[in-house]
């Protein structure tokens, strides 16, 4: 059995890397491990944010079967958990706090980092505000206003929502040569291209003269969260410079992790690389990734390499649902009943897949929307019943409305939706929510997660 390595990357749209014609060269490294690997071109994600999308990536499964996303449900086989039982040596670095041990994803594991045990000085201050003085106290509330009027206005970022992709690279490789133990299974998570936007001023200057500094920074990825509609046009163009420096930042510290792996471990690994979802950029109006389904967001980068056994592009359609039971397949290790996607060694000859299915959900109010994409198509529904339709052949950029034209589009997609709600209706049970302290609410609401 091989080893293998999963290197997934937050907020990174597929429209953004080298391999899918982006004319800027963010991703130099990256390139060159796709033209040795197959590339999947038309690779989705079943979900527009972090939380609902990684059940599919780890567990080939939607994100609201099994009680919905809240945590992974027993009945949902990791493929960290699988590959554990097949005699895998097993680890995990990130640092998303939705995709803690909290949540379920530790499971499988043999070493799990997931950051929550090792938040930086100033979110540790701020902690200890929160912990030990009284929320409703006047003093509370002036050091809590001092902190969030100082990022707001000064633009400093008090507190680290992520650990940087030099740090999470130092924790992997440095698990990496203390075991000696094969085969073995390696997932990394980068969190560095989700905003805020604050690469090192190295990457920077690969897209523009003058770095911009943290302080500066931050302070734009307010007003890009706040105030989308008073971004200028030269602020916007700084927010892509930022957000393309991001991702050149991670591609070298990814390619520092291969490159290493690959002399200490051996260089017949596998290597899969995707993101969890993309980000928009005024694309529809609006930043980030807020529960829309459109392209900017969905479409993610997806390659898998085995030591150039399989090569080149592949258009067919795919799902990052097909992810786990392709490192099951490259392990040699029979998948569970309850894996839902296929090994992607089946794309060309046995390949069945018409449609990506897409969903979200407000965890509060229980609101759910949905999306099918299909090769032509785009179908939207959101929980009140409205409905929209892009055709993107003749629309790729998703601006025209077809909803109440192609009404015969609309019953068949409609229709595959209908089957698919059946099927969640079946799966449905109660795992109970997640208790969350206020150091992890606070960390995810630094990334833009809750209110």
């Amino acid at each position: 059995m091989r080893d293998i390595v999963l290197v997934t990357v937050d907020s990174l749209r597929a429209d953004h890397v080298g391999w899918h014609g982006y004319d800027r060269d963010t991703t130099p490294n990256l390139d060159e491990r796709a033209a040795s690997a197959e590339t999947f071109q038309s690779a989705f994600s079943h979900a527009c944010s972090t939380r609902p999308s990684f059940p599919s990536i780890m567990t080939s499964s939607y994100a609201l079967e099994h009680g919905g996303f809240e945590r992974l449900s027993p009945k949902r086989t990791t493929i960290a958990e699988l590959l554990e039982e097949a005699g895998y040596e097993t680890a995990g670095f990130h640092s998303n706090l939705y995709l803690s041990a909290d949540f379920g994803y530790d499971r499988g594991f043999n070493r799990f980092f997931d950051s929550k045990s090792d938040p930086g000085t100033l979110a540790k201050l701020r902690q200890e505000i929160k912990t030990h003085l009284d929320s409703d106290g006047r003093l509370y509330g002036l050091l809590q206003q001092a902190f969030n009027a100082t990022e707001k206005r000064a633009g400093i970022e008090l507190g680290s929502a992520y650990v940087d992709a030099e740090a999470i690279t130092d924790r992997a490789l440095a698990w990496a040569s203390s075991t000696s133990s094969t085969p073995r299974f390696l997932w990394v998570h980068y969190m560095d291209v989700h905003h805020p936007y604050v690469p090192p001023s190295e990457h920077q200057r690969r897209f523009r003269d003058e770095p911009v500094n943290d302080r500066d920074a931050v302070q734009l990825r307010r007003k890009m969260l706040e105030s989308p509609e008073a971004i200028t046009d030269s602020e916007f163009d700084t927010l892509i410079d930022l957000y393309d420096s991001e991702i050149a930042y991670v591609d070298a510290q990814v390619e520092r992790l291969i490159e290493t792996l690959q002399v200490e471990w051996d260089n017949d690994l596998v290597i899969a690389f995707t993101a969890d979802h993309g980000e928009e950029f005024l694309d529809h109006d609006g930043f980030s990734h807020s529960a829309t389904f459109h392209d900017e967001v969905i479409h993610v980068p997806l390659f898998v390499g085995t030591g150039g056994e399989e090569t080149g592009e592949n258009d067919n359609l795919v799902g990052l649902m097909d992810l786990a039971p392709t490192l099951a397949d490259k392990a040699d290790v029979d998948r569970p009943e309850t894996y839902r996607g296929q090994p992607l060694s089946q794309v060309d000859d046995r390949w069945n897949r018409s449609e990506v299915i897409a969903e979200w959900a407000d965890t509060d109010t229980d609101d759910r929307r949905f999306a099918i994409r299909t090769t032509n198509w785009k179908y939207i529904r959101e929980e009140s019943g409205d409905e929209q339709l892009y055709d993107l052949t003749a629309d790729p950029d998703e601006t025209n409305d077809l909803s109440t034209e192609n009404l015969d589009v609309v019953s068949d997609l409609r229709g595959t939706l209908e089957d698919h709600l059946a099927m969640l209706d079946e799966s449905r049970e109660d795992i109970g929510d997640v208790e969350m302290d206020e150091e992890v609410r606070q960390r995810l609401r630094d990334l833009g997660y809750q209110e």
